[in-house]
């Protein structure tokens, strides 16, 4: 996170609430948990090395999960909320649905491990175990480690209505992307840094279907798309295959959390419109080149920009609590 950040969030902070009333974080602090849970961060890591041992998908379904929570009512974990009889929650709107359930077991996991000490019961939020799990396993696959902000509460609202329209599409350009992140206090640096979360995780055919199908009249397939590589996307997702069939979305190195999401976007394989939009448009080309030549580089950026993801619509006070347990409301 470095000095030179603090310096310019410190700077920021005085016209960030005005610009984006969404993004709260004065109340966020390191070690926030030191005098209430003061071995939060460990017992959060090891619990999610469990999870990262049994299986590669806790990675990107924690980052994912991290993200699709932040970008709807903000940080709150009101994503990982089940829906009831008489609810609807976030995770069954139809944007959420592809949200592995690895990603929401690390978060239940790692609560039942810290609730499981007897000074740390119902002291720590679901919200800032995500956040936590979200940094172990960024680590875990190759990434960055970071400070991470904490102080959230969890949210006390969950309703699939709310998801609409919050959430990036995989067909976005980059006024579109650049708009949706602008919302939560997100710069267009912060959105290409966030993307390459990309670099690790897996995609259903049917998200990128257009680009090796359908993609116009003239060109049935993106001619944006490296031909090796759209070949090689049809022969794994034939017209008509198992909607549950899903292929990893880094084609070179999926299980590394780096910067070769940036080196494929320069040679033209990057899997959503979303992604290579990014180095096609010449306002975003430049950073895409010098991260792709520069992991440290982009490792900074990155660091910078998921913790400023991490203060979106934090809650405090009366507008949330603790829960007992993630999956539902106290």
């Amino acid at each position: 996170m470095g000095a030179r950040f603090l310096l310019i969030a410190v700077w920021s902070l005085s016209i960030g609430f005005s610009l984006y009333p969404q993004t709260a974080s004065a109340q966020l602090k390191q070690n926030f948990y030191a005098n209430i849970c003061p071995n939060v961060e460990k017992i959060v890591r090891d619990a999610v090395q469990k999870k990262f041992k049994q299986t590669f998908v806790t990675v990107p379904a924690t980052i994912r999960l991290l993200f699709h929570d932040c970008f709807v009512q903000g940080c709150d974990a009101s994503v990982i909320i089940q829906s009831t009889g008489s609810n609807t929650a976030e995770k069954d709107h139809p944007d959420n649905l592809s949200l592995a359930g690895d990603g929401f077991d690390t978060v239940i996991k790692a609560k039942e491990a810290v609730d499981a000490v007897s000074s740390c019961t119902n002291k720590v939020s679901c919200a800032d175990i995500l956040a936590l799990a979200t940094r172990d396993v960024i680590a875990l696959s190759g990434g960055p480690s970071y400070a991470v902000e904490l102080g959230r509460l969890d949210g006390l609202s969950s309703k699939a209505s709310s998801v609409e329209g919050k959430l990036p599409k995989p067909t976005f350009n980059l006024d579109q992307l650049n708009s949706m992140f602008a919302a939560n206090g997100l710069s267009q640096t912060d959105m290409v840094a966030l993307s390459a979360a990309h670099t690790v995780g897996f995609s259903h055919c049917s998200r990128f279907a257009n680009r090796i199908y359908n993609f116009s009249r003239q060109n049935p397939v993106d001619p944006l798309l490296e031909q090796n590589y759209a070949t090689q996307l049809q022969s794994m997702c034939p017209k008509n295959v198992d909607p549950r069939i899903a292929i990893n979305m880094d084609p070179n190195t999926p299980n590394k959390f780096d910067n070769v999401y940036f080196k494929n976007l320069q040679q033209g394989k990057g899997l959503f419109t979303s992604d290579q939009v990014l180095f096609t448009d010449t306002r975003s080309k430049p950073t895409v080149n010098s991260w792709a030549s520069s992991s440290s580089a982009f490792e900074t950026a990155f660091v910078t920009a998921i913790t400023k993801l991490g203060r979106v619509g934090v809650k405090t006070g009366r507008n949330g609590n603790i829960r007992r347990n993630c999956a539902a409301f106290n």
